[in-house]
């Protein structure tokens, strides 16, 4: 046990493993750039943008166009997880080791404080605006709720690698991508009124950490969590039962996302 653990840590330290955490950095720090930028550029431009439904529409669609393209750009080095709970949920499922998740969450919340920090600083101070319930919630809603979005987002994101019965390639990689995007976008705007639409928890810490309100926090870690570790169970022990069954039916399925 311990030789194996040895040997993990030690595949997370190759020149292969490094070249994953700097493509996560680096698209985690795009998206987050982006999903905060877009909601301090709204409320800059647009009086009471709170309750302005152009601006929800608008945020939306800069988060999921920013996701999309963030998970394109990673997906040949890293699989383009872009989102903590995205790795979580890869992790249960069992294609990614725990060793490499532990990493990918370091780089995903470090890459999205940096984001929140030079928006901050580049803007003259401008306030970061962090992910929150609607005041007439609660924080157990706000989980579900978050819990049932990243469900989604992780399902489809097992789903659209999962159709490729070929190993990882461009085609696979951008019907990730654009699954992911779309998901993001529509949950965004199904939740924006009431938790802001997260499903990553990196995108709630970055402006939290940089904020330094971490009200109602815990919920943007216990919802996702626990709706991507739902989905992949759910897809590889409902839908997926016996990998043997299925490679004898259409052959090998294998995710585009795995690392």
């Amino acid at each position: 046990m311990a030789s194996t653990t040895k040997t993990h840590f030690k595949n997370c330290l190759t020149s292969s493993a490094l070249r994953s955490y700097l493509a996560e950095f680096i698209s985690t720090f795009f998206y987050v750039f982006s999903a905060v930028g877009s909601i301090i550029s709204s409320r800059k431009l647009t009086p009471y943008a709170e309750s302005d439904p152009t601006t929800l529409v608008a945020t939306a669609a800069a988060q999921a166009f920013a996701y999309s393209v963030s998970v394109y750009m990673a997906a040949e080095a890293s699989g383009g997880h872009v989102n903590p709970a995205v790795t979580f949920g890869l992790a249960v499922g069992g294609h990614v080791s725990i060793p490499t998740a532990i990493f990918y969450w370091a780089v995903q919340l470090v890459s999205a404080t940096l984001a929140c920090l030079l928006l901050h600083v580049s803007t003259a101070g401008q306030a970061i605006p962090t992910t929150v319930i609607a005041p007439e919630m609660t924080g157990f809603g706000g989980a579900v709720l978050e819990g049932v979005v990243t469900f989604v987002l992780v399902y489809a994101v097992y789903a659209a690698g999962d159709a490729s019965k070929g190993p990882q390639s461009p085609t696979a990689a951008g019907r990730v991508a654009a699954a992911a995007g779309l998901v993001v976008g529509a949950n965004v705007l199904a939740l924006g009124a009431f938790t802001g639409g997260s499903m990553n928890p990196a995108r709630s810490f970055g402006p939290a950490m940089i904020s330094g309100d971490f009200k109602n926090h815990g919920v943007y870690w216990a919802g996702p969590l626990i709706g991507a570790g739902a989905a992949a169970l759910v897809y590889q022990n409902v839908f997926f039962p016996s990998r043997s069954d299925e490679e004898s039916m259409h052959g090998v399925v294998e995710a585009v996302v795995v690392v």
